[in-house]
């Protein structure tokens, strides 16, 4: 399974990212959408997995969830918009990655892409950094990587010119 990870678009839609999603399998939001069209913009090209963020409205957090826990070919996954990372996780989120006990873990919020295995928990952490316009980020980012028999494979950043 191939997976685009972004998040932090903030309102923004960009039609080059058409060219990111065509090799993937679904889209993987970790929130701070900002305006529902971008979730029905990513709907539309491929199966979505997301969670809100911290500037998401009613509407978005009516048709998604702070936190999501599912497992995808044999990987425990969590995902929410705050969590920071190893050695630095926000309290929230370290209490849900003792519950959870995921392999994978997503979050956005901080706009600066990390991609760090955490021996503690021995789990992968991942923030895409930001894929929209707004914040103090300068290059628009995202990750794209495989899922395999319970092992995340092929992960690549994506950059995607400043903002």
């Amino acid at each position: 399974m191939r997976i685009a990870l972004l998040s932090d678009t903030h309102g923004y839609i960009d039609s080059n990212w058409n060219q990111y999603f065509e090799s993937c399998d679904e889209i993987w939001h970790a929130g701070d959408f900002g305006t529902i069209e971008v979730l029905d913009y990513l709907k539309a090209i491929r199966p979505v997995r997301a969670v809100w963020g911290n500037i998401d409205n009613h509407l978005l957090r009516t048709e998604l969830p702070e936190t999501q826990v599912f497992v995808t070919n044999g990987i425990k996954v969590l995902m929410t918009h705050i969590g920071g990372y190893p050695g630095k996780y926000e309290s929230r989120a370290r209490r849900l990655i003792e519950f959870h006990r995921p392999g994978l873990f997503i979050c956005g919020h901080s706009h600066i892409l990390r991609v760090i295995y955490d021996k503690k928990y021995q789990l992968l952490s991942m923030n895409p950094g930001a894929a929209g316009i707004h914040g103090f980020h300068k290059i628009k980012t995202m990750l794209r990587f495989t899922i395999l028999e319970g092992r995340v494979l092929d992960a690549e950043v994506i950059e995607m010119g400043s903002k």
